[in-house]
């Protein structure tokens, strides 16, 4: 028959797991789930930022009108156009810095170190910056193409100018990161492929073909869902190019504004919160689609390559 301090230690023993993980699951409940679930009852009211405590019940009222809020489609636009000109040639353009830091150059942990100083720079100095350099009249973007016969580009206010303005920042901030991860994931590729690959007369592109990137596929799908979501968010960039409420808009035209930009704007410039929230869950089912959409093709190649006996 076991002691009363024997059954209490056991039960201690049996609870200190659940207590170690108990702080991320407060946390989560406080900062994340709540949030999200208010968002959505709110969502579904009209509220009003100066009367936050005033909900006057709508249903799906919000979410109707966002089906022909001629703006909102707008936004949602611009987000996939940057998301993609942004994403690819920075996923593109990662994977080729992976190969290069890959291979045996000296100060390689220099090289390192120095792609990922871009993620680590504050995004207002990096927008700031870059704001100056695709100025019309004075900017450095202008003077370059002058070089070549190029009149100055009014990057502002042009609808994929000002977007590829905006997906140069984002491109430039995310793709030392990126490669970094896709570094790893090369350097965790066994040895011995390559040496066999060698061995059946296979140059370096074939190798980085037939070796490198079938080992990368995880890693390629983890970066593009992850970057996809990261487009979804984009906030900060098109906000400070310009700044102030032209920021607000995506521009004059709202040539760029996304739908992060086009939630704040709903929500602290016109105080529709409620339409705001149902903003914001719409984008989060987006991403849940996409990813989703992601996942089940994923999932069919797979299964494709064992049925095939890769």
């Amino acid at each position: 028959m076991p002691t009363s301090r024997q059954v209490w230690r056991r039960g201690v023993d049996a609870a200190a797991p659940y207590g170690f993980v108990a702080p991320f699951f407060v946390l989560f409940v406080a900062f994340g789930l709540f949030p999200l679930l208010y968002t959505g009852y709110i969502s579904l009211h009209r509220v009003r930022l100066q009367n936050p405590d005033e909900m006057t019940w709508l249903g799906l009222e919000n979410y109707t009108n966002l089906w022909h809020d001629p703006f909102f489609w707008k936004a949602l636009r611009n987000t996939f156009t940057i998301g993609v000109i942004s994403t690819v040639p920075q996923l593109c353009m990662a994977l080729g810095l992976a190969h290069l830091l890959n291979r045996r150059l000296r100060g390689r942990t220099f090289f390192r170190v120095a792609i990922l100083m871009p993620y680590a720079t504050s995004v207002a100095a990096a927008t700031l910056v870059f704001g100056g350099l695709f100025g019309r009249d004075y900017g450095m973007v202008n003077w370059f193409l002058g070089l070549f016969g190029v009149d100055n580009v009014d990057w502002y206010n042009g609808t994929w100018t000002s977007q590829i303005a905006v997906s140069t920042i984002v491109t430039w901030r995310w793709v030392g990161y990126n490669a970094l991860i896709y570094l790893a994931a090369m350097q965790a590729i066994p040895h011995d492929r390559y040496e066999a690959a060698a061995l059946d007369g296979a140059r370096s592109w074939h190798q980085f073909r037939h070796v490198t990137l079938p080992g990368l596929r995880p890693t390629i799908v983890f970066t593009v869902v992850v970057s996809t979501i990261g487009a979804m968010q984009i906030f900060a960039e098109p906000l400070l190019l310009q700044g102030g409420p032209i920021g607000v808009r995506g521009g004059a035209s709202h040539q760029y504004q996304t739908i992060g930009l086009y939630m704040y704007e709903t929500g602290w410039s016109n105080y529709a919160l409620g339409k705001a929230s149902a903003i914001a869950w719409t984008t989060f089912l987006i991403i849940l689609l996409v990813i989703g959409a992601n996942a089940l093709v994923a999932g069919r190649r797979s299964r494709r390559e064992i049925r095939e006996g890769r």
